[in-house]
């Protein structure tokens, strides 16, 4: 969801910005200088629509559009025993506005939760020892929006084999948030209570994953990851409709294991076609098993300008708590009819085009790719969407 809105003056003060950028003498030298290595603008337009909207207890318009723009810039330099430093700076702006969540205040025309902004700035850092094949990393981020805060970390290692035909890489990730609990209008106590309270909900995460150079034509990575989340992990404006027609807040455990285990693979189908395959197995504690496939096959058209269509059909079970609207019963502790965590299967298909000519597109010397991406989104539980993005490389 990176949204298509740029600003002529931003652009041109980039591309001015990375002009003054030295080029290195030859492919041997190395800048003890921290230069720009790339910058990237991704901008995207996101609409969704369907009628089984949460915030309304599993019915009701799924209506929803999101704006959004994501800056990223690398830099690198080496130090003095040459080793590789590489910093990536990152800023995300998303603008939302959702017509299920303009419902937390049922008798409202408009309400104040029909639209937010988020903010998300990150900055990883990482440590490359080309002769030993040795990466080390670490990073930081925040996410910020009217009801959630979030803070996160990681560290990273990386070590190559010594043909420099496989890499070992694990990396340990923790999430630190904070939930407002912005109940529905009509559970509010006292009624009209305009204050609300907060709640915390943490995430870990521990990933494994190894690449192999198999031969010129296939590659391959093996993915693993274990994901630990404690605290408040339902969502208090979800409304849940019993049997008996009384409306509650969502319920959901303290507690969710998440593992899932994926493997990645390239072929070289000769000089203009790709095929990158992807397959993930997912399960959870909370009764969710899914399977991902995907297929893209890039196919380059002449040398600088490639397509590349794709699909993804993605299924899982339902979370042992979802239940649909006025299904669930005094009788259970824990309950849902948030359809993401209901039985459904969803097919995600379209295409991209990629320019990348030797002197840059329209002749910009420093802009050196432009990819314009649409795909179409589909869940069998009658949910549509669409999203059109643009991303800008310069160099």
């Amino acid at each position: 969801m990176k949204r298509i809105l740029f600003t002529a003056a931003g652009i041109f003060a980039f591309i001015a910005l990375h002009a003054q950028t030295p080029a290195a003498d030859s492919s041997n030298y190395k800048s003890r200088k921290l230069k720009i290595e790339e910058i990237n603008l991704v901008s995207s337009y996101y609409k969704q629509d369907g009628n089984n909207a949460a915030v309304t207890g599993g019915i009701g318009s799924q209506k929803l559009t999101d704006i959004a723009n994501v800056f990223d810039i690398k830099l690198t330099k080496y130090d003095k025993k040459f080793r590789k430093h590489t910093f990536d700076a990152e800023l995300g702006i998303d603008h939302y506005t959702s017509a299920s969540s303009d419902k937390v205040d049922l008798s409202a025309n408009s309400s104040a939760s029909h639209a937010d902004t988020r903010f998300y700035p990150s900055l990883t850092w990482s440590r490359e020892n080309e002769q030993k094949g040795t990466t080390i990393g670490a990073g930081l981020s925040s996410s910020t929006e009217f009801d959630y805060q979030s803070f996160g970390g990681n560290i990273s290692f990386a070590q190559k084999t010594r043909n420099r035909m496989g890499e070992f890489s694990a990396k340990a990730q923790v999430y630190l948030d904070n939930v407002k609990l912005v109940t529905p209008v009509e559970l509010r106590n006292p009624p009209g209570n305009d204050s609300y309270g907060s709640a915390s909900r943490n995430t870990y995460v521990g990933s494994l994953s190894y690449s192999q150079i198999v031969n010129k034509q296939l590659q391959l990575m093996f993915l693993a990851d274990v994901v630990q989340q404690q605290g408040f992990l339902s969502l208090p404006f979800y409304r849940v409709y019993f049997k008996d027609a009384s409306v509650h807040q969502e319920a959901l455990p303290d507690s969710r294991t998440k593992i899932p285990l994926a493997i990645r693979a390239n072929y070289f189908a000769g000089d203009k076609i790709i095929l990158r395959a992807y397959y993930r197995f997912y399960t959870d504690n909370w009764g969710i098993t899914a399977h991902t496939a995907d297929l893209e096959i890039p196919v380059k058209i002449t040398p600088f300008i490639s397509v590349s269509p794709f699909y993804r059909y993605y299924t899982q079970t339902a979370a042992k708590y979802f239940a649909p609207y006025q299904q669930h019963t005094n009788a259970e502790q824990f309950y849902t009819s948030n359809y993401d965590l209901s039985a459904f299967n969803s097919s995600f298909f379209g295409a991209g085009i990629r320019f990348a000519p030797p002197k840059g597109v329209l002749g910009w010397q420093h802009l050196s790719v432009l990819e314009l991406r649409f795909g179409h989104y589909a869940k069998n539980i009658d949910l549509n969407a669409n999203i059109i993005s643009l991303n800008l490389k310069f160099k």
